[in-house]
């Protein structure tokens, strides 16, 4: 089975990095996205999103000639729908940019075409949304085109090496449909291929993030458990993982991006009535911004009125996706204590995110400050000098919610500095 042209539904985090990769691998590539702004961008030859390399496969994928930019799909052999699946009121997955991608391939599918649903999604999604909607065509699936889903497995800022590198599990409506994913895949993926059925394929991703989910949740209320009794979090974590069966994460402020702290959710809204550990999870890793803001609040007496710069906005460390950030939530509710906010990013240039004041430098965040609170352990940040940073701001109280900075180093430059799990040490 041989796949000579493809069209990819949905250009972002994932959409863009497979769309190009697929190009640089020969074949010709149709990348879609609904959004103006996005095609005009990518037409032009620039990158609205930040992955490392991405920027230089993107544009060698646009010089060749295989990677084409549109706003409509065409027919092409292959198609991949990688759009978001956000959630709408009440935690449940927003499958509508999913429909309308399924929408748009329908009039343009034809016999012997496979259709591929990257997108995250609760179970049976493939075989009860996107299948009725392709079928529309008058076409049947398994018996005139084929259909699988396949998810992503990458960490942003490893993307562009782990989408080759990665192994992939596609599951099929039928065994064909797998193998037909196989084939389409196998043009650049060198990590093992394991087929399986749509609707495991579509657990498996849940259940990765999910595990994760719990785990960090742990983590998390260890960090609580270790404040009330005077324990370093941290240290205990360390210890404790020096048993041979224990492996305990970090905590920190919170979960954020758009897989961990959402898929758990759609696994909830498929089986409430079971989900009770995972509904858990969620809660705890969703009220520990809160739980941050009121460490924070304990060390400063009060927040009203003091000068706080926010270290950090990303979801985690060394990327520039706000998504679902539980640093900006940490800032919202600051604010609404009475602080007076000003946040640095170093993925930002400066300007207004979620209404909050970005400053375009370090400096311009910490110069007058009260309080310096790290949120996000970016490299940029991680290795400051605290002596340096002493000369740069009036402020001397330091929170650290990631444990990147070395306590004695910040007290012997005259800062008072406390950690996340560590209140009381």
């Amino acid at each position: 089975m041989e796949f000579q042209t493809l069209c990819v539904l949905g250009l972002g985090y994932i959409g863009l990095p497979t769309a190009s990769t697929f190009a640089t691998y020969g074949m010709h590539v149709v990348g879609v996205d609904v959004n103006p702004q996005v095609v005009h961008t990518l037409q032009n030859g620039n990158v609205h999103i930040y992955e490392p390399g991405l920027r230089t496969l993107v544009q060698a994928a646009l010089k060749s000639g295989n990677l084409v930019i549109a706003s409509q799909p065409e027919p092409a052999d292959a198609f991949i729908i990688a759009v978001p699946t956000p959630f709408k009121d009440g935690k449940a997955a927003d499958l509508q940019f999913v429909v309308s991608a399924s929408q748009a391939i329908a009039p343009v599918l034809k016999k012997g075409n496979l259709v591929v649903l990257e997108s995250t999604s609760p179970p049976r999604t493939t075989l009860d949304v996107v299948r009725p909607i392709l079928e529309g065509s008058g076409l049947r699936a398994g018996e005139d085109f084929f259909l699988a889903y396949t998810p992503e497995r990458v960490l942003p800022g490893q993307i562009l090496r782990e989408l080759i590198e990665n192994a992939r599990v596609i599951g099929g409506i039928d065994r064909a449909s797998a193998e037909a994913g196989q084939a389409l895949y196998g043009k650049f993926v060198r990590g093992e291929i394991i087929l399986t059925d749509a609707t495991t394929a579509e657990m498996v991703k849940l259940m990765e993030n999910t595990y994760r989910d719990i785990n960090i949740a742990a983590a998390n209320e260890f960090a609580r458990l270790a404040d009330r009794f005077g324990v370093d979090v941290w240290e205990a974590i360390q210890l404790a993982n020096r048993h041979p069966r224990v492996n305990i994460l970090n905590p920190g402020p919170g979960v954020g991006g758009h897989c961990i702290s959402v898929d758990p959710w759609f696994l909830v809204e498929a089986a409430p009535d079971l989900a009770t550990l995972i509904r858990t999870a969620r809660i705890v890793n969703d009220s520990q911004p809160e739980y941050v803001v009121d460490c924070i609040e304990r060390c400063a007496g009060t927040l009203a009125g003091k000068r706080l710069a926010v270290l950090g906005l990303a979801y985690k460390a060394d990327v520039d996706d706000m998504r679902e950030s539980p640093a900006i939530e940490i800032a919202h509710r600051l604010s609404k204590r009475g602080a007076l906010i000003k946040a640095y990013e170093p993925f930002m240039r400066g300007g207004n995110l979620a209404g909050l004041p970005v400053e375009p430098s370090l400096e311009a965040a910490i110069q007058d400050a009260d309080i310096l609170a790290l949120l996000v352990g970016h490299s940029q940040l991680r290795q400051l000098n605290p002596e340096v940073v002493a000369r740069q701001t009036s402020a001397r109280l330091v929170f650290d919610c990631t444990n990147c900075w070395q306590p004695n180093k910040w007290r012997a430059a005259g800062f008072q500095i406390v950690r996340l799990g560590a209140m009381k040490k």
